[in-house]
């Protein structure tokens, strides 16, 4: 049975507040109904000042998920480490972790746009050691324990629920990121399939004697869309796809590599690619059987319509996951 995600940055480019606020009412309501069918993980992730309204709160999001489900996990990657006060991100994960019972996941990141740390008054040339004090400072914070913080006493309550801490991640795709995890025993989530990393992570583990893991992306991580007619729903709604693929594509250079990487610039050239794939429920089922791991649907993508959403969410709950069971 591979890992099922539902993937959620709720971006809209034509949105109005209202319209916005529905969006954001109908993935609370997805996630609740994912929750009930076996879906693994809602995914969501952190960007700001987008004009397409990509989600820039994913913490609040998740409570908001965590409030209306009981099982699914909520894998928020990635945050910008950088762009948060360390104390009280170290409370508002603990307070997330305790009020899901220890189904957050959190993958820290640093982030690939200059525009968001200017916007936050955060020096770019500083991210990495920023980026260190955060990750440090949120393992000695959810101890319980005083220590010293920025040349104070601190002290983080409450308490975590997961012990020794809940589940972060380090994420990227540089040996800088991959040398922070080991450093500090932590799982690293590079973000593509980069296995010369995944050993590298592994050689700075033995050098530092910590523990560690690593959760990669598959050598292909396509974002899925279940429907009936895919030339259909490539005809009427691949614009959304096309729109998304290409505000990510945007922010890329050369030295990023990510998952979810595209260089079409027209929804035939999106569809050839296959980073965003429209499957019928036969074809869902024949991708698994061909060695699929990991399922990412993502059923708002680029501002499409809720009710195509709820449309592509059915089919996967109703027409594929009961076969995969099987």
């Amino acid at each position: 049975m591979p890992v099922t995600v539902v993937r959620f940055n709720l971006v809209d480019p034509d949105a109005t507040p209202t319209s916005l606020s529905e969006r954001y009412k109908a993935a609370v309501e997805m996630a609740t109904y994912a929750d009930d069918r076996g879906i693994s993980t809602v995914q969501t992730e952190e960007h700001h000042g987008v004009g397409n309204n990509w989600l820039p709160s994913p913490f609040t999001f998740a409570g908001a998920v965590f409030g209306a489900t009981r099982r699914i996990a909520v894998t928020v990657s990635a945050i910008i480490g950088p762009l948060h006060d360390p104390l009280r991100l170290a409370e508002d994960i603990a307070v997330l972790d305790l009020l899901s019972g220890g189904r957050l996941v959190t993958v820290a990141g640093i982030g690939y746009r200059p525009e968001e740390y200017e916007a936050f008054g955060v020096d770019w040339k500083r991210r990495g050691k920023l980026q260190d004090e955060l990750l440090e400072t949120l393992l000695q914070a959810w101890t319980g324990e005083p220590f010293e913080f920025r040349g104070r006493t601190a002290r983080v309550t409450p308490r975590p629920y997961t012990q020794p801490h809940p589940m972060l991640l380090v994420g990227g795709s540089s040996q800088a990121a991959a040398r922070r995890a080991a450093r500090l025993g932590l799982p690293f989530f590079p973000s593509a399939h980069l296995p010369e990393l995944e050993a590298y992570y592994n050689e700075r583990l033995a050098e530092y004697g910590t523990e560690g893991w690593t959760m990669m992306p598959a050598a292909e991580t396509p974002l899925l869309h279940i429907a009936d007619d895919p030339d259909r729903t490539w005809a009427e709604h691949g614009e959304h796809f096309l729109h998304e693929a290409r505000t990510y594509a945007s922010w890329q250079s050369k030295d990023i590599r990510s998952a979810v990487k595209s260089t079409a610039t027209t929804v035939a050239e999106l569809r050839t690619e296959g980073v965003y794939r429209v499957l019928t429920p036969d074809e869902c089922v024949a991708y698994v059987q061909g060695g699929a791991a990991n399922l990412v649907l993502h059923p708002l993508s680029g501002g499409m319509p809720v009710d195509e959403g709820w449309r592509s969410l059915h089919h996967f709950c109703e027409n594929v996951l009961p076969r995969l069971k099987e």
